[in-house]
C-alpha cells in the first residue's frame, strides 16, 4: 500500500495578521513562467486576488517553474484562502488565454508556507528569495534577474 506523501498529512497552522514565507510550484516543474504573457498572466491574477483576500507583498521571485512569496495577511483573510485564489484563477485564465477546454491541472498540491517568527528569520527569507534565481543559475546577481 502506498503511502500519501507527509506534505499532504501534515495540517496548515493558520496565524492571522502573520507574515509568511510561500513556495508554490508547477506541476511536474513544467516552465510555465518562463513565458513572458504568462508570467504577467501570473502578476494580473495576483493583482486581482488581492482584492478579494488582501495581503501585503514583502518581496517575491518567479522562476519558470515555481514563485516564492513574502506576504502579508491581515486577519480578514487567510493564507490558504489566498494561495488557493492565485493558483485556481491563474488555471482559469491561463486555460481561457491558451484555448484549453479539458481539464488541467497546472500546481503541485498545496504549497509550503511558513510563518516569519522575528527579524533575523524575515531576514534569511527576504534574503532566500532574492538570491534564488541565482541560486538556479537565471542571473550572476539577484539584480540581474528580471522580475
Amino acid at each position: 500500500m502506498a503511502s500519501e506523501p507527509i506534505r499532504t498529512k501534515i495540517r496548515r497552522l493558520y496565524v492571522p495578521n502573520a507574515l509568511y514565507f510561500i513556495t508554490a510550484v508547477t506541476r511536474w516543474r513544467r516552465p510555465i513562467f518562463a513565458n513572458k504573457p504568462d508570467l504577467e498572466l501570473l502578476r494580473e491574477t495576483m493583482r486581482k486576488v488581492k482584492e478579494i483576500h488582501p495581503f501585503q507583498m514583502q518581496a517575491y521571485a518567479f522562476l519558470p517553474d515555481h514563485f516564492h512569496l513574502l506576504i502579508f495577511v491581515p486577519s480578514i483573510s487567510d493564507i490558504s484562502k489566498v494561495l488557493h485564489s492565485m493558483q485556481r484563477n491563474f488555471t482559469l485564465n491561463y486555460k481561457e488565454t491558451h484555448s484549453i477546454t479539458h481539464k488541467i491541472k497546472l500546481w503541485q498540491r498545496g504549497f509550503w508556507d511558513h510563518v516569519i517568527r522575528d527579524e533575523r528569520d524575515f531576514a534569511n527569507h527576504f534574503h532566500y528569495i532574492h538570491y534564488n534565481p541565482v541560486k538556479h543559475g537565471y542571473a550572476l546577481k539577484p539584480e540581474d534577474y528580471p522580475l
